[in-house]
């Protein structure tokens, strides 16, 4: 399956999810058959999983447009950028699902610009303080995390986030196990 092909079934898919929980969304996605332990189809799963969580807690976007939009944008980024470019297309894809919820783009100037680099930046520094190898799922746990905490606290919803263990562990041969928190056997 092309990336095109999984990014169209994610925006297909996703759209059946009705929680406002966008871990448990992701959870759900990420345990489908064509969506891969690691792979680019991330850079558009989990800013999809949080457009879908804000727009069930009562966000005032056009799901499906944010969604399209979202795809496109998702579509651009490489895989491996974690290793690559030293940015984790995780906490990317749920940083161009805030740009979407907002409206920003590069010239912005009513603060959203700013308030959404840092959210990246505390995201991608508590991945930096695990270290890899890469593992999309705990990246995309830990940016939820992160998604969670800035959307409950700039926008009048309440996401939830679940905490439990990790599902993936035996299909992800670089788990870093202990070190990760979300690992449990």
């Amino acid at each position: 399956m092309t990336p095109e092909e999984k990014a169209q079934r994610i925006i297909e898919d996703i759209t059946n999810e009705t929680g406002t929980d966008p871990s448990v969304i992701f959870r759900t996605m990420a345990a489908k058959d064509y969506i891969s332990v690691h792979g680019p189809e991330h850079h558009i799963l989990d800013g999809a999983c949080l457009l879908t969580a804000f727009h069930n807690a009562g966000g005032r976007i056009d799901l499906n447009n944010a969604l399209e939009k979202l795809m496109r944008e998702g579509l651009r980024m490489p895989g491996a950028m974690c290793g690559l470019w030293g940015v984790c297309g995780a906490v990317t894809s749920i940083g161009a699902a805030l740009s979407i919820i907002d409206g920003t783009g590069p010239l912005s100037e009513d603060g959203s610009w700013g308030r959404h680099m840092a959210f990246t930046s505390d995201a991608l520094r508590s991945l930096g303080k695990i270290n890899g190898p890469r593992c999309c799922k705990r990246d995309a746990l830990i940016a939820f995390e992160h998604a969670v905490d800035y959307v409950n606290a700039h926008y009048p919803l309440t996401l939830g986030f679940t905490k439990r263990k990790c599902e993936f562990t035996a299909r992800n041969p670089q788990c870093i196990r202990n070190r990760c928190p979300y690992f449990g056997e």
